[in-house]
């Protein structure tokens, strides 16, 4: 009986040695890779994530934003209505609705009409704006006049020409008001008192 088996010469070991090695280093750098790859992916599905959450949110936020605003601009033109209605009221005199029954059934329905209109725009969210006696905000008012007065700091809505609304917390359109001028400031009267006064050397 012989023996087959021959003994493997050192190079033959050394080429089989180099290619377990090479075949290590390919699966090596393949894991590598894949590794890679996952972390790109498991990144790429994070930001697809946070995208999706934002988009939510601001789908969210528009539809509300729509649902309160969608009547800006109907409630924009009823204010016109509500406007002359309110000079309608106004341009009658007190001493003439109570001289005339008719007149005043006339102005009581204006008045319940005027009341009517200003109760259906608060039940959608526009509200009348009643600065007087306020601290003037421009962003809710556009001052048209100054009222030289010592009586109110400067600043103070003291009458209101137009009435301004407000949907939600934007301004429908601003008030339109006379703001205090107020008494000239304590340095502001010195300065004045000594521009009058002749200049000595």
């Amino acid at each position: 009986m012989s023996d087959d088996t021959q003994p493997v010469s050192p190079t033959e070991a050394a080429a089989d040695a180099a290619a377990t090695a090479a075949e290590g280093d390919v699966a090596a750098a393949r894991i590598a890779a894949l590794e890679a790859e996952a972390v790109e992916l498991k990144d790429r599905v994070l930001r697809t994530i946070a995208e999706m959450e934002n988009l939510r949110r601001r789908t969210e936020r528009e539809v509300a934003d729509a649902r309160q605003y969608a009547i800006a601009a109907f409630a924009r033109d009823m204010l016109t209505a509500g406007d002359n209605l309110a000079r309608a009221i106004d341009a009658v005199p007190e001493e003439a609705r109570s001289g005339n029954e008719a007149l005043t059934a006339l102005i009581d329905g204006v008045e319940m009409t005027e009341r009517d209109l200003v109760n259906s725009l608060e039940r959608h969210g526009v509200r009348k704006l009643d600065p007087l006696g306020q601290k003037f905000d421009p962003h809710m008012h556009q001052a048209v006049f100054e009222i030289p007065t010592a009586e109110q700091p400067a600043g103070t809505v003291m009458q209101v020409m137009q009435s301004g609304y407000v949907i939600g917390d934007r301004v429908l359109r601003p008030a339109m008001v006379g703001v205090a001028k107020g008494a000239p400031k304590p340095r502001e009267a010195k300065t004045e008192a000594g521009d009058s006064s002749p200049n000595s050397f």
